[in-house]
């Protein structure tokens, strides 16, 4: 099960820093993804880390501004979103691939690699 958390309200500019927190299951033994979505559309993928120390793939629309790290010993995965931009206001979901289909296909943008979502977390950017 995942549980994302830390979402909220944000001016333009602001920092954010979302949680996926995983229970039953080791974070670091599988790749996590972060995605966005908006009402009517499919999730948007923004960020991956991958399982053990194989590393972070970022979505070139936040590259440089989002940052995915892991802390094994709270089994949680963060989303670090800095600078902010109305154009980020959306529900952030958490994923992870327990069967191992990213590691096998080097695919992680998709949502289909993934088969455990967390509920998301509302993020509002505006002044």
């Amino acid at each position: 099960q995942l549980q994302a958390s830390g979402g909220g309200l944000a001016r333009p500019g602001e920092r954010l820093t979302l949680s996926c927190a995983a229970s039953g299951f080791r974070l670091a033994d599988y790749a996590i993804g972060w995605f966005r979505q908006v009402p009517g559309k499919e999730p948007y993928w923004l960020s991956s880390i991958a399982r053990g120390s194989l590393g972070e793939y970022y979505s070139n629309s936040v590259r440089g501004r989002f940052f995915i790290s892991r802390d094994s010993a709270k089994n949680t995965v963060y989303l670090q979103m800095n600078s902010l931009k109305p154009e980020d206001t959306a529900v952030y979901l958490c994923a992870a691939d327990l069967t191992l289909l990213t590691y096998q296909t080097g695919n992680y943008y998709q949502p289909g690699q993934y088969n455990t979502w967390g509920q998301g977390t509302l993020v509002t950017v505006s002044s």
